[in-house]
C-alpha cells in the first residue's frame, strides 16, 4: 500500500542523546499538526521487545555475529509488520530510535559483517522502505561510552570495548558519506541545548521540502 507518513530514523553509538532528542523532534512535528508514533530497535512489537532482551543480555556474550544479525531482522520483521508500515499507511509519521543503519554500524562495522549479506536481509525484510530523513548523532566513543556509563549497569552491546564502538561511528560516518540527502550529521558532544537546536535546524529544513 502507499506511504503517506514520512519515516524517520535516529542514530548513534551509546551516549549521542538520541532518546532526549527524539522528544525534541516529536514536539517539533505535533507543532505542525501532524500525527507522530516514536518508537525504537531492537524491539517494538511484541515479539521483537522479547528479540530486544535476547540481544542485550549480558548472559549471551559470545553469541555469533551471524545469528545477532538474523535476530535483529527477525525483529525488526515484526517491527516492519504491526507498528511501521501500518502507521505510514495511515498517514502518521513515524520517529524510530535506530534501524537498518545501526546494522550496518554494529554488525557490520563492529562485528565485521560482510555489507552485501546484511542488503540482502534488507531487501528480503524491508522491500522498498527506507527512511526519508535519518539524523546521525555523532561522537567520540570514549565520551559516548563515558555518558552511557553513567546511565545504568552495561547491557551486552556496551560492554564491549571501544576499538568496537570505535568501528561502529566510522561506519555510520561512511553511511553519512554515502547517503548525504537522507543522513544528516548532528554534533553530539554539543551541550544539550546546541545538540536540540541543531535537530529543530534540520527537522525545520525537511519540512519545508515535504509535499504534506
Amino acid at each position: 500500500m502507499e506511504k503517506k507518513g514520512k519515516f524517520i530514523t535516529l542514530e548513534g553509538i551509546e551516549g549521542a542523546g538520541k532518546t532526549t532528542q527524539l522528544d525534541v523532534i516529536r514536539h517539533c512535528l505535533e507543532e505542525q499538526g501532524i500525527a507522530v508514533l516514536t518508537t525504537r530497535e531492537p524491539g517494538g512489537s511484541p515479539v521483537g521487545e522479547h528479540i530486544r532482551a535476547l540481544l542485550l543480555d549480558p548472559a549471551g556474550h559470545g553469541m555469533t555475529a551471524t545469528t545477532e544479525t538474523l535476530l535483529l531482522f527477525a525483529a525488526r520483521a515484526e517491527h516492519i509488520a504491526h507498528k511501521i508500515q501500518p502507521a505510514l499507511e495511515q498517514g502518521t509519521w513515524v520517529l524510530c530510535d535506530r534501524f537498518t543503519d545501526a546494522t550496518y554500524a554494529y554488525q557490520g562495522g563492529g562485528r565485521g559483517v560482510a555489507p552485501e549479506h546484511i542488503a540482502v536481509l534488507e531487501e528480503y525484510v524491508q522491500g522498498p522502505l527506507r527512511p526519508d530523513l535519518t539524523l546521525l548523532f555523532d561522537l567520540p566513543a570514549a565520551l559516548g561510552l563515558a555518558r552511557a556509563g553513567k546511565r545504568s549497569a552495561p547491557d551486552r552491546f556496551e560492554s564491549e570495548e571501544e576499538r568496537f564502538f570505535e568501528g561502529v561511528r566510522a561506519r555510520y560516518l561512511a553511511l553519512a558519506r554515502s547517503y548525504p540527502q537522507r543522513v544528516r550529521l548532528i554534533d553530539a558532544e554539543a551541550p544539550v541545548e546546541q545538540v536540540s537546536a541543531q535537530v529543530r535546524k534540520q527537522v525545520v529544513g525537511f519540512l519545508a521540502g515535504v509535499d504534506r
